[in-house]
């Protein structure tokens, strides 16, 4: 649409822009009904106690006994779709009070918000991964604490601790004794790498190269000699120790027992998996992978580049000899073939009833409407200021927010959603296009 604009004159880029917030609003809007309802139709499961059930969808087409649930996250990502729709208000403030001079300003201004917006939504994305990831590597972190500490209890020549709840010396002694194989006076590096390695951590594979295994030396390291005299394991041991029970106490346990330690990281750490699959990336496979997506950006942008011209002109002429107005057109024709692959993969994602991938299901809907609205909206203002074209695009524009704020408001402030919420999906989408014609071609409003 950008490119289209630019390039033809001010009365053909006013209709380019026009079928442009056609394929927003329709995109927005079929995201948002149509691919929602349809996921959670596919992805339900039974619900009890208002909570679905992975893998579990024997009440059929229960209205109420059937349904989807989200995770907390989901519901951030609803509310920053809320978030991303002030500039549509601001830039229609002219036409709600009537004040005509002021049309191009408010332009200007909503162009600056849905720019400021778009930076601060990338960074929130960037930033929000860098916590999540080290948020996984602090919790492999205390996995392999568990476990190491779990693994030395049993093979100690002794308890850990002696009936004070203070560190047994003698038993910790032998046991440094034990993993200094060269009988040099230190555990080095390579020998404490080589016992957590060799360790069972449940479904985590650990190599030499792991960062998390040199996290663990440094906690015993004190010196960062890379050697652990007979003090520095003393010390290290003992936060470990005081650590786990400070954490098993925590976590409502009047115990410290290493299995109970054991455990309760075990499911802290299955749940952070769960919410991040990127735990195992190595840095050769993600940079192979950025390469290839870099090129698959590219060649998108270039295709997009040259079909651009001929795809808008297409909408136009096959609206005038099918006298359909190209709004519609581009409402409900093109949001389809433009949305297609991201919905079978919504769908089939959704498909495998468990709540993770339905809850990064509609977390993709969610983020796929902020960046509609924010990258598109920047484009399209973009083009109405520099072309001095018309901002008259009110019926689009109010159906955006109503579709947005309502879709957002549901969805923020619940997490499970029985299916009888997909046939209203449906009814939305009708009534916003039943509410687009009445607006625009029997009241005028464009």
């Amino acid at each position: 649409m950008f490119l289209s604009g630019l390039s033809k004159s001010t009365e053909t880029a006013q209709k380019k822009v026009q079928i442009g917030m056609g394929l927003l609003a329709g995109s927005t809007i079929m995201l948002l009904t149509l691919l929602w309802g349809s996921c959670v139709a596919v992805g339900k499961c039974n619900l009890v106690n208002s909570t679905s059930f992975d893998s579990q969808d024997s009440k059929w087409c229960s209205l109420m006994g059937s349904g989807v649930t989200t995770d907390a996250p989901t519901g951030h990502a609803s509310k920053i779709m809320i978030i991303s729709v002030i500039p549509f208000i601001v830039v229609q403030l002219p036409k709600v009070f009537h004040i005509s001079s002021g049309s191009r300003i408010a332009v200007l201004i909503s162009l600056i918000l849905a720019v400021a917006f778009l930076i601060s939504y990338c960074l929130y994305q960037v930033v929000g991964h860098c916590i999540k990831k080290r948020r996984v590597e602090y919790v492999k972190r205390k996995h392999i604490m568990s476990g190491f500490l779990r693994h030395i209890h049993k093979t100690a020549m002794g308890r850990l601790l002696d009936e004070n709840g203070k560190l047994n010396e003698p038993v910790i002694e032998k046991l440094f004794h034990r993993l200094d194989v060269n009988h040099d006076g230190h555990v080095s590096s390579q020998e404490l790498t080589a016992l957590i390695v060799g360790i069972d951590f449940s479904n985590i594979d650990l190599d030499k190269e792991d960062a998390v295994v040199d996290k663990a030396m440094d906690d015993f390291d004190t010196s960062g000699d890379r050697l652990i005299d007979l003090k520095e394991f003393f010390n290290g041991i003992s936060r470990w120790l005081e650590e786990a029970k400070r954490s098993v106490v925590q976590g409502g346990s009047s115990t410290n027992k290493y299995d109970d330690f054991h455990v309760k990281t075990w499911e802290e750490y299955y749940d952070m998996a769960d919410s991040h699959d990127e735990i195992a990336d190595g840095v050769e496979t993600a940079t192979r992978v950025s390469i290839k997506d870099g090129l698959m950006l590219l060649l998108g942008t270039v295709i997009a580049a040259a079909f651009a011209d001929p795809l808008v002109d297409f909408v136009t002429n096959f609206s005038n000899a099918t006298n359909i107005p190209s709004f519609f057109i581009s409402f409900i024709a093109m949001p389809l073939a433009t949305n297609s692959s991201e919905a079978f993969s919504l769908i089939t994602s959704a498909s495998w009833k468990k709540q993770r991938y339905t809850s990064l299901t509609f977390f993709e809907i969610f983020g796929g409407v902020t960046m509609n609205n924010l990258l598109c909206l920047t484009v399209f203002l973009a083009l109405v200021y520099v072309r001095h074209l018309t901002w008259d695009f009110s019926a689009e524009v109010l159906v955006i927010l109503i579709v947005c704020i309502v879709m957002g408001l549901f969805t923020s402030f619940s997490t499970t959603f029985p299916l009888w919420t997909c046939p209203i999906a449906f009814l939305l989408y009708a009534l916003s296009l039943v509410l687009v014609y009445v607006l625009d071609y029997v009241l005028k409003w464009s």
